[in-house]
């Protein structure tokens, strides 16, 4: 009878009405946050959002590479961003499908700066920008998909990011080589 008398208590004072409608939209909110990420944890689909917006970003940067690049050696490296990271995507976004989960709209800032930073380059000065983006930007990658190879949650994921690192540090090695002969070289 107390219980009964405590939530009349409560009901009369409006509080509950506060409570139920403070719940409810905390439901929404974590089932909208979920619904998004199908069944991926918080931690695997903030990593998968930038794995694939990063992804994008180096096949868009790749394709300006390969047509732009001075040196034969970037154009070649731009054309290798391109195929592998059209490739290492689609399998990314497949799961992504497979998991239920949905991406948010990319955040295309950055890579229209980087975008307009390139296009307004040409020759060496094109070259040495993009292969400094690259190097900077693998180092990062490498460093992420490591750490993402050892925790993520979700086994098919872990999968992938195993799969896919070796590629990003063959990455990483050849545009430290081309640092060597592109950046070094003024």
């Amino acid at each position: 009878m107390k219980t009964t008398l405590n939530i009349s208590r409560l009901i009369s004072s409006g509080s509950a009405a506060a409570l139920c409608l403070g719940f409810l939209a905390l439901q929404t909110a974590s089932g909208a946050d979920t619904g998004n990420r199908g069944q991926f944890t918080a931690s695997d689909y903030k990593f998968v959002t930038e794995a694939i917006q990063g992804g994008r970003m180096e096949v868009t940067l790749g394709q300006m590479a390969a047509k732009n690049a001075a040196n034969l050696e970037v154009r070649k490296f731009g054309e290798r961003m391109v195929q592998d990271h059209e490739k290492a995507n689609t399998e990314l976004a497949d799961l992504i499908a497979k998991k239920g989960a949905t991406l948010p709209e990319p955040s295309v800032k950055k890579e229209e700066r980087m975008v307009d930073h390139l296009k307004s380059l040409t020759g060496p000065d094109f070259d040495r920008a993009y292969v400094k983006e690259m190097l900077s930007d693998h180092k990062k990658d490498v460093k992420e998909f490591q750490k993402q190879a050892e925790k993520a949650d979700d086994a098919e994921l872990k999968s992938w990011v195993s799969k896919t690192l070796p590629t990003l540090q063959e990455h990483l090695s050849i545009v430290q080589g081309l640092e060597q002969k592109v950046v070094a070289t003024r």
